[in-house]
């Protein structure tokens, strides 16, 4: 459809979609945004609101939706999470103006492209979690990574191997990603890298050379590049004065951690999407926004680098000795403003007088905290990291007093509203506010003044919409007033005619009007004067963001050691000992999620576990019923080394870590549908990552490998994956297996170790200890599972008897060999696994096991004996 035949708004309309054909485009028109033609049947489903119609184009009605423009962030918001790109079609000029140049309709102009990467505004942010827009730019042998928060100014950047893209992806959790086609990303917005990555990155910084910003990859400039190049496009202008530098950030001195570990331990998020029941749920006691943000930056990417780690430890240890202060600490923070993003608004000219407010209010908790970090209660001497963060809670220059000074204590929600600023800041503004306030009483006064000059005491000033200020007279003294005028009535009180009532008459005069025309000049002056008030204190905040920027970074630093040290105060957590040689041992250890949701329901206190790992005990084997505990079992220990090296503490009596370069973590089953990928194939592509990338410095946990294909492929690639890890990758593993056959390794491993979780047999129930010991198990009791579970009896017996035969057969086969201990070697030495033998039933007894007793009427069950009686008979005639 084309603009042809289309009004002058519509024709706005059609050239503002051509340029963003795949947005929404909200089109304002007076006090709504609206919506048209497809949009507007997309917008009107995605936010349940009316669709009507507004005329015809080119024969076809013009469906139409709007949402009212005082209130547009909360429907955008929703947009917004639904996956929709939103065009801001803005006003920029008022009726009065277009009819004074004459033009057939308002100019209007899009002034902002809302995307999910973009987005600044309270209402479509989460207050703790970033929101990156991450580019990606493949070069040469490299992927270039840039990713870029807009609401803080947060700019780094990556080059990494094509294979590790998936793992920053789960790193970061992007809101939108810029990628070319080639890369073939699912929701990417594609998107190419320019030629010329450099130039256009220097230029966004008004530099000639970005030699004076460190070393970068080809490929880091290009997604660099691409990030800032697809920022100037939805923002339109002045979107780039607060962002940082891009900040190289290699791989060197952090965790590696590929996506599949990431989503088995449900670092930021459970497996079902709650924010709850995962890692950072559990141990967040943060009081800011900003430091619950920073707190899940630190879990999503810990250090490997001993020093900055004992640092952390350090700062949380000294907040942890000094409740006093910690108590202190957390009763500031509580409830400070988020100066980041307040502070990015401000810098992109879409703020609110609440940023201003947040600038002034955060400032002022900064000054304190630096002052409770000065004279710290219980401590001898503050850790370098709080000293460091004293320093940069005073920033210079501090805009905070003026701000407190020029800034109304109760402010309006919009710019556009009177009372931002205080009484007393501004001389000029106090004046016209006098002027402007004092309308009550120059109307009183020059009432009294028309009154005497007219002669008509009941004569009353009103103010009318259409015609200003007017004198109202009774219709005798108005009907007098136009027959004669009252003597001592000329020059500025000569009355002047306006209108005839039923009761009354009208008046003007040139007094009346003067007064119309101060009081509205006072008002529009008092409004002007106070947004270039406003403006000034703007730009008094963006002339020391530096400064800020450095105080609320040091405000989420502060809040996260108090944070982690509140968390071990309700004890059980200790201070992790590091270590650089490859020990994992833990004492009294408990999975900080599982606990935390025990105590949380009230279910019982959580069973904690020793695990112990070090040098000559590198492996454990670790066999057992599932129910028991054991994938709990497996996750606690890998979120120990997330914990410790993020600098938190951790769920134990006890810790000694050796630092971990690489943790991998394959516990539950997933596949891959759209990868074309079965969960057995996932399976062992994940193995495979492990077993190519795991070092002497990694810690592995691994659940039931090779349960994904044939009993005895699965085992043979068990015992071979087992081996391997041994032998070969010489890593800290925990192996659980319900192949109860590899426990024959134990003596041939030296430095593997079996253990099992416990079980109780008690009056022929299974009780589940969740408890981990020495030994190996018995059997799975994975039929007392399926009871559990709710399997009918009737398989829950036929499974008994066919598990009893096999076991026969199994205790049957030839004894274990020395090369490959379970299986017969045939001459072309290929392990071939004895068929199981079958297992033959009376054809009564086989009906008998099918029963439910317990399901079967008295009819029914009269007819089942009949039935077992003609079975009977007929397998005696046969014989």
């Amino acid at each position: 459809m084309t603009a042809e035949g289309a009004s002058p708004a519509m024709a706005q309309w059609f050239a503002a979609k051509a340029e963003n054909p795949d947005a929404l485009l909200f089109f304002r028109m007076g006090d709504f945004f609206e919506m048209f033609f497809a949009d507007a049947e997309a917008a009107a489903e995605a936010l349940d609101i009316a669709l009507s119609h507004r005329g015809e184009h080119q024969g076809r009605r013009i469906a139409m939706c709007g949402v009212p423009a005082h209130s547009h962030e909360s429907y955008l918001a929703r947009l917004i999470r639904r996956g929709f790109r939103v065009a801001i079609c803005e006003q920029m000029e008022t009726p009065e103006e277009a009819k004074r140049r004459r033009a057939p309709a308002v100019h209007r102009q899009v002034v902002r492209l809302v995307t999910p990467g973009t987005v600044t505004e309270e209402t479509l942010l989460e207050a703790a979690r970033p929101a990156w827009l991450l580019a990606l730019a493949p070069q040469e042998d490299k992927l270039g990574a840039a990713w870029l928060d807009l609401s803080t100014g947060a700019f780094e950047t990556e080059a990494l191997a094509l294979a590790d893209l998936h793992a920053l992806i789960a790193r970061l959790e992007p809101a939108e990603v810029l990628a070319p086609a080639s890369l073939g990303l699912a929701g990417a917005v594609e998107t190419s890298p320019p030629r010329d990555g450099t130039r256009r990155v220097a230029e966004a910084y008004g530099l000639a050379t970005l030699d004076g910003f460190g070393e970068y990859h080809p490929a880091e400039i290009a997604a660099a590049a691409m990030a800032l190049d697809y920022v100037k496009a939805t923002q339109k202008a002045g979107a780039l004065a607060h962002l940082s530098r891009p900040v190289p950030r290699g791989t060197q001195g952090v965790l590696q951690m590929d996506a599949a570990t990431r989503r088995s331990l449900e670092i930021l998020r459970a497996e079902r999407g709650g924010a709850r029941d995962c890692l950072l749920g559990a141990v967040d006691r943060s009081m800011t926004a900003a430091g619950g943000r920073l707190l899940a930056a630190r879990l999503a990417c810990p250090l490997a680098d001993p020093a900055p780690i004992l640092a952390r430890h350090d700062a949380v240890a000294a907040l942890l000795a000094a409740p006093a202060l910690r108590a202190s600490l957390r009763g500031t923070l509580k409830g400070a403003p988020d100066m980041a993003r307040a502070l990015a608004r401000l810098a992109l000219d879409r703020f609110a007088p609440r940023d201003l407010a947040a600038i002034r209010d955060g400032l002022a908790r900064a000054g304190l905290i630096a002052e409770a970090l000065d004279h710290p209660g219980g401590l001898d001497a503050i850790p370098p990291l709080l000293r460091d963060a004293a320093r940069a809670l005073r920033p210079a220059p501090d805009p905070g007093p003026e701000l407190a000074s020029a800034l109304a204590e109760s402010l309006p929600a919009r710019l556009d509203d009177a009372g931002i600023v205080a009484a007393g800041y501004d001389g000029q503004l106090d004046g016209l506010r006098r002027l402007r306030d004092d309308a009550r009483g120059a109307i009183a006064a020059l009432q009294l003044d028309l009154c005497q000059a007219w002669g008509v005491a009941a004569l009353k000033i009103r103010h009318h919409q259409q015609f200003g200020y007017l004198a109202e007279l009774p219709a005798a003294a108005g009907e007098k007033l136009l027959r004669e005028a009252p003597a001592g009535a000329g020059g500025e009180f000569a009355p002047i005619h306006r209108q005839t009532m039923a009761n009354g008459h009208r008046f003007t005069c040139a007094a009346l009007a003067g007064l119309d025309r101060r009081l509205a000049e006072a008002a529009d002056q008092a409004a002007r004067r106070e947004k270039l008030v406003t403006r000034h204190l703007r730009d008094l905040c963006l002339a020391a963001a530096a400064g800020i920027t450095r105080a609320a970074e040091a405000l989420a630093e502060v809040d996260i050691h108090a944070a982690s040290a509140e968390l071990a105060s309700g004890g059980g957590w200790c201070r992790p000992e590091l270590t650089e040689r490859p020990d994992f041992a833990i004492t009294g250890g408990r999975h900080p999620v599982v606990a935390a949701a025990l105590a949380r329901n009230r279910s019982g206190a959580f069973v904690p576990n020793d695990c112990d790992l070090s040098p000559g005990r590198r492996i454990c084997l670790l066999t057992g019923p599932n129910m028991a505990g054991k994938s709990t079992f497996l996750r606690q220990n890998a979120l120990f080394v997330v914990l410790a090296q993020a600098g938190l503490f951790v769920p134990a009596e006890a810790a000694r870590l050796g630092l971990t370069d690489r943790l991998f973590s394959r516990v539950g089953a997933a596949d891959d549908i759209a990868g074309g990928r079965s969960t057995f194939m996932v399976e062992m592509a994940e193995t495979a990552a492990i077993l190519n990338l795991a070092g002497p410095r990694s810690l592995v946990v691994l659940d039931e490998v090779g349960r994904g294909t044939a009993t005895w492929d699965g085992l043979a690639i068990a015992w071979a994956v087992l081996e391997a890890l041994h032998d070969r990758t010489r890593c800290r593993t925990i192996f659980a297996t319900h192949f109860h056959e590899l426990t024959a390794l134990a003596g041939k491993l030296p430095e593997l170790v079996p253990a099992t979780m416990r079980v109780r047999e008690w009056k022929g129930e299974v009780v589940f200890l969740h408890a981990v010991g020495p030994g190996t198990a018995e059997k799975s009791w994975g039929i007392h599972v399926a009871r559990l579970a709710g399997v009918p009896r009737a398989v829950l017996h036929r499974a008994g008897q066919v598990l009893a035969s096999l076991e026969a057969r199994a205790r049957g086969l030839d004894p274990l060999s020395d090369e490959l201990p379970l299986f017969s070697r045939p001459a072309a030495g290929v392990a071939t696994p004895p068929a199981p033998v079958p297992v033959e039933q009376h054809p009564a007894l086989e009906a008998l096991a099918a029963l439910d007793p317990d399901s079967l009427s008295p009819r029914e069950a009269q007819e089942m004996i009949y039935r077992l009686r003609s079975l009977m008979d007929g397998a005696v005639n046969g014989a």
